[in-house]
C-alpha cells in the first residue's frame, strides 16, 4: 500500500502498555500510526521497534491534558496528512488515591484532566480531520470503576471514567451525521507495567486477582488491542455509542 494511501491512526499514551500494543496491532492492520507520549526517548525507541516490523510510525511528544499542546499537535498531524482516520484516546490513569474528605482540589482536577479533559481535547481537535477520513472513528477508554465507583481512594477516578462513558455516547450522537463512529473499550485487569509495583511487592495479591475473573486469567494488552482493531474496522461499521467490556467477565464478578 502506498504510504500516501495509508489510514492515519493517532494513539495517545502509546509508548507502553496497552497503547503500544494498540499501535503495533493497527500498524500491522496497515495504518500509519502516530504515537503520542511525554517520554520522548521512549517514544523514539518505540518508533524504531515498530519500523523494524515494517510498520510506518511517528512519535509526537505532547501532554494530553494541555489544551494548547493538544490543539497544535493534532492540527500539525491533520494538516500533514490531510485527514485522520482513527483517534484512540488511550492516555489516562488512576493518578493516585485519595478519600474525598482529604482530597485536594488540585488532585481532583489532575485526575479529571488526565482521563476526561484529554479525551475531550484530542477528540475536539481531531474532528475537522476525521471528517476527511475514511470510515473514521474515535475510541475512548472507560473502566469498571465508571460503574462501581472504584476501590478505596479511587472514587474520583471512577467519576472521571463514568464521564468518559457519557462523553463517548454524546460524541457519537454529535458526530453521526458526519459518519464518524465513537465507541469505547473498558479494560479489566490487564497485565501491564501499570501494576508493576504490586506485582513486585505483593506477588500473591497480584496472582489472586485472576480469581475474580470468569475466564480465570489476567488480560494481556493484545486482548484490548484486538478489540480496538475491530472497532475501527469496516467490520464494525454499524457500531457506535457502544462500550465493550474487555475483562474476561470480570465486570460481573464471581
Amino acid at each position: 500500500m502506498n504510504d500516501s494511501k495509508k489510514k492515519i491512526a493517532v494513539i495517545t499514551g502509546a509508548t507502553g502498555g496497552i497503547g503500544f500494543a494498540v499501535a503495533k496491532r493497527l500498524g500491522k492492520d496497515g495504518y500509519h500510526v502516530i504515537l503520542n507520549g511525554i517520554e520522548d526517548d521512549k517514544g523514539a525507541q518505540r518508533v524504531k521497534e515498530l519500523e523494524k516490523e515494517g510498520i510506518k510510525a511517528e512519535y509526537y511528544g505532547f501532554d494530553v491534558t494541555n489544551e494548547e499542546e493538544v490543539s497544535s499537535n493534532i492540527k500539525q498531524i491533520g494538516e500533514k496528512y490531510g485527514k485522520i482516520d482513527a483517534v484512540i484516546n488511550n492516555a489516562g490513569g488512576l493518578g493516585g488515591r485519595s478519600r474525598f474528605e482529604e482530597m485536594t482540589t488540585e488532585f481532583y482536577r489532575s485526575v479529571m484532566a488526565l482521563n476526561l479533559d484529554s479525551a475531550f481535547f484530542v477528540s475536539r481537535a481531531a474532528i475537522p480531520y476525521l471528517k476527511k477520513g475514511e470510515h473514521p472513528s474515535i475510541i475512548n477508554y472507560t473502566s469498571n470503576a465508571g460503574w462501581n465507583a472504584g476501590g478505596p481512594g479511587a472514587g474520583i477516578y471512577g467519576t472521571s471514567k463514568a464521564a468518559v462513558h457519557t462523553l463517548t455516547r454524546a460524541l457519537a450522537k454529535d458526530l453521526a451525521e458526519y459518519g464518524i463512529r465513537v465507541n469505547a473499550v473498558s479494560p479489566g485487569t490487564i497485565d501491564t507495567p501499570f501494576h508493576s509495583q504490586i506485582k513486585s511487592t505483593k506477588p500473591e495479591v497480584f496472582a489472586s486477582w485472576k480469581n475474580n475473573i470468569m475466564l480465570g486469567r489476567l488480560g494481556q494488552p493484545e486482548d484490548v488491542a484486538s478489540v480496538v482493531s475491530f472497532l475501527v474496522s469496516d467490520d464494525a461499521a454499524f457500531l457506535t455509542a457502544e462500550t465493550i467490556q474487555v475483562g474476561g467477565g470480570q465486570a460481573l464478578g464471581i
